[in-house]
């Protein structure tokens, strides 16, 4: 597998993870469940990213940042590359 296709594998796993997680009663996020209505991804070249909730797009984006450059630097990956990958509102 390539790298991209890791990616959208891990992407496509962490988006159902947040839609589901709801419905079973728990959360990791719980501005999801408070009404939080844009979300945002992360991920960095090499390592875990982050996914986040707000308000807004900027909100969510900027959370989702800090999240990938903490998960990555913990999972040995490269925190400096992080990137939005994906962006959206209700």
């Amino acid at each position: 597998m390539n790298r991209n296709t890791l990616k959208r594998q891990w992407l496509a796993a962490s988006i159902l993870a947040a839609c589901l997680a709801p419905l079973a009663g728990c959360t990791h996020h719980p501005a999801a469940v408070e009404g939080s209505r844009c979300y945002a991804t992360a991920m960095p070249t090499v390592g875990e990213g982050g996914l986040a909730w707000g308000d807004n797009q900027k909100t969510a984006r900027t959370s989702a940042l800090d999240n990938c450059e903490r998960y990555a630097g913990r999972s040995g990956g490269t925190p400096g590359t992080c990137r939005i990958v994906e962006a959206r509102c209700k």
